[in-house]
């Protein structure tokens, strides 16, 4: 039996006209875009007979003419207008096509019109059976976890059917959030919002076999319980590994002990979804961990014991208002944060604010592959399209500027030396700057 498993490219047309450059394929394979362990956690649970190839369309093609018994898809909402141009493909060749993915979760009847058989959650524990019923020819059309899968049970992934070279790679060792922000899907869901902790044991195992010196938490936050990461930290501190760890404002504001932990276990950056400086808009989306008073004393402290500090902003509030672009700016300069993220304000279908704004008639399109955080997709209340995306230009080509690359880099290399330090620095900056300016570059044609 051959399984094939495909991570499609939103960018990619019908017959893969790609639409990046030799030096961003090269990124792609490189730097940036972090491998997902959906695929590889998949070959963990997958029996031995199985011949499992993974394609990522941003740096491999698709060869549509290859016979494969079940072609897997994983679907984004970005992505999903190309899963499904996929999907179509195989099954006019006679392919078996199942469709899974945050994307399929939400829209399970959508995704069934496009595939022999739909996977909703998290689905390490209903694909064997999904094999078992194919290989007897009893495929089910909808397979749903009826609980949150257990911990324990998480495989190692089997990353080498990624096909790709990484300087960096990701480890999950949690499950879930208890958080509802009404943007994220993941705490929205009945079992996202089940949180679940991997045993120590495991973690470490799975570090062990990792060859990549730079490793990224791919965790909701290690912020939800401090005493399990404070473990982990002192667990993995041995192993000598480069960490970049997501948390919440909440936390890394008051627990000193943490962050000295988390510096001594390896940890080079703190990724923190700030999302915004006006905390009318953070209330709006019920983002109860951030105080946005405690935003700059937070990124000060991060910085003092030595490690990095990245921020995930975005715009489109309906408390936003023209002032909030430049005011954003402003703030990041004086934080001397060290990489960020801007993006538009997108409802993702299955989450609250996608269902709020479906109610007040604000959904602009549903063509899926617009909400990629680039394009405004519901009308906002106190901005235009235009005055958005002028804005959210506005604060990358400013902050991405190698005048400003070069102050952050002198402050980075200030407060601590680190050669894994350096090359993320350098995979943030240098090259989100020539990825994002050409996209805004591209979107303004």
């Amino acid at each position: 039996m051959k399984i094939l498993f495909v991570k499609p490219d939103y960018s990619s047309g019908k017959e893969y006209t790609p639409h990046h450059s030799f030096f961003d394929r090269l990124s792609f394979k490189l730097f940036m875009f972090q491998p997902q362990i959906t695929f590889p956690v998949l070959a963990a649970v997958t029996p031995n007979d199985y011949d499992i190839t993974m394609i990522d369309e941003k740096t491999h093609r698709i060869n549509f003419d290859k016979k494969y018994d079940i072609v897997g898809i994983s679907v984004n909402t970005m992505d999903a207008v190309r899963a499904y141009e996929i999907a179509d493909i195989f099954r006019k060749k006679g392919r078996t096509v199942i469709l899974g993915g945050c994307h399929v979760s939400a829209l399970p009847n959508e995704a069934k019109q496009r595939a022999d058989s739909i996977v909703i959650g998290e689905a390490e524990e209903i694909w064997p059976r999904l094999l078992k019923d194919f290989e007897k020819g009893e495929l089910q059309p909808y397979y749903q976890a009826e609980k949150p899968p257990n911990p324990e049970l998480i495989p190692i992934p089997k990353r080498e059917i990624l096909n790709r070279i990484f300087l960096e790679t990701g480890v999950q060792t949690s499950r879930g959030c208890p958080y509802r922000c009404k943007y994220c899907y993941i705490g929205n869901s009945d079992h996202g919002r089940t949180y679940r902790k991997r045993s120590l044991d495991d973690v470490v195992n799975e570090m062990k076999k990792i060859p990549q010196k730079i490793i990224v938490s791919y965790d909701a936050s290690l912020t939800i319980d401090t005493e399990h990461t404070k473990s982990l930290f002192k667990a993995i501190k041995k192993l000598h590994k480069n960490l970049i760890c997501l948390g919440n404002i909440n936390m890394l504001n008051k627990d000193d002990e943490l962050l000295k932990i988390s510096k001594e276990a390896g940890c080079i950056q703190w990724n923190i979804g700030f999302e915004s400086i006006a905390q009318k808009s953070i209330n709006e989306v019920e983002k109860n961990t951030n105080a946005v008073e405690d935003y700059l004393k937070t990124i000060e402290k991060i910085h003092s014991y030595g490690m990095n500090v990245h921020g995930f902003f975005m715009f489109g509030f309906d408390n936003d208002n023209a002032k909030i672009f430049q005011n954003t700016l402003d703030f990041i300069k004086k934080s001397k944060i060290d990489s960020v993220d801007i993006n538009i304000l997108t409802p993702f279908p299955g989450t609250p604010i996608y269902n709020e704004l479906q109610k007040q008639d604000r959904i602009l399109t549903k063509d899926w592959s617009n909400y990629n955080y680039n394009n405004v997709v519901f009308k906002p209340k106190n901005l235009t399209e235009s005055e958005i995306k002028k804005g959210v230009e506005l604060i990358y080509k400013d902050f991405y500027s190698f005048q400003e690359i070069t102050k952050r880099l002198k402050n980075s290399l200030h407060r601590d030396f680190n050669f894994s330090k350096l090359i993320v620095f350098f995979v943030r900056n240098i090259l989100m700057r020539e990825y994002v300016l050409k996209s805004l570059i591209n979107r303004n044609e």
